[in-house]
């Protein structure tokens, strides 16, 4: 038995989207042009592969990068996710992903995986944020990591961490003990 079926399929969702989610919360606090951005992506994906395929991984870093490594999902099979207006609401809606991430992982997993899935969180916040410079022209001026940056990083910090109140109240109702979400 995996870790994974330990999971609904839209807790899956949430746990294997957390650290790009966490990655986009930086992105959205202060977007960096074209370069930048791809240079975010890259650290993103970077984090996350680094830590699936790290030497004496927890069994939850097996099984996303199982998941990972294996077919795709459909598109149509994927949850649907709300449109964002601006960047502000995309930040807050990666943010608020990153929390429902993060408490279905608290919940279902050891606390070894727990520990291992905050660990990569925090590794994709502080990567993206050093990927590419805030504020310059054509490389030139800005600086590595802009106010707005370190604003997100410092709200994302205590939201995995687990030192911010707001860590303390899930974002979501707890599974019922049948694990359908069904308060029934």
């Amino acid at each position: 038995m995996s870790v994974k079926d330990n999971f609904t399929a839209d807790e899956w969702f949430k746990v294997m989207s957390g650290p790009g989610r966490a990655g986009a919360a930086v992105v959205a606090a202060s977007p960096s042009g074209v370069t930048g951005l791809i240079a975010e992506m890259q650290a993103i994906a970077e984090s996350v592969r680094e830590n699936v395929s790290k030497q004496g991984r927890t069994p939850l870093m097996e099984a996303m990068a199982a998941d990972l490594m294996g077919k795709a999902p459909r598109p149509e099979d994927l949850p649907q996710q709300d449109k964002v207006k601006n960047m502000d609401e995309a930040k807050a809606q990666s943010v608020e992903g990153v929390r429902q991430a993060i408490w279905v992982v608290s919940s279902k997993a050891s606390p070894e995986d727990t520990q291992a899935y905050r660990d990569m969180l925090m590794q994709v916040v502080e990567k993206t944020a050093q990927a590419a410079k805030e504020g310059g022209f054509l490389g030139m001026g800005g600086e590595q990591i802009n106010d707005k940056e370190r604003a997100v990083m410092a709200e994302l910090q205590e939201l995995i961490r687990g030192t911010s109140s707001a860590s303390v109240t899930p974002a979501i109702s707890a599974p019922s003990p049948d694990g359908s979400g069904n308060s029934n």
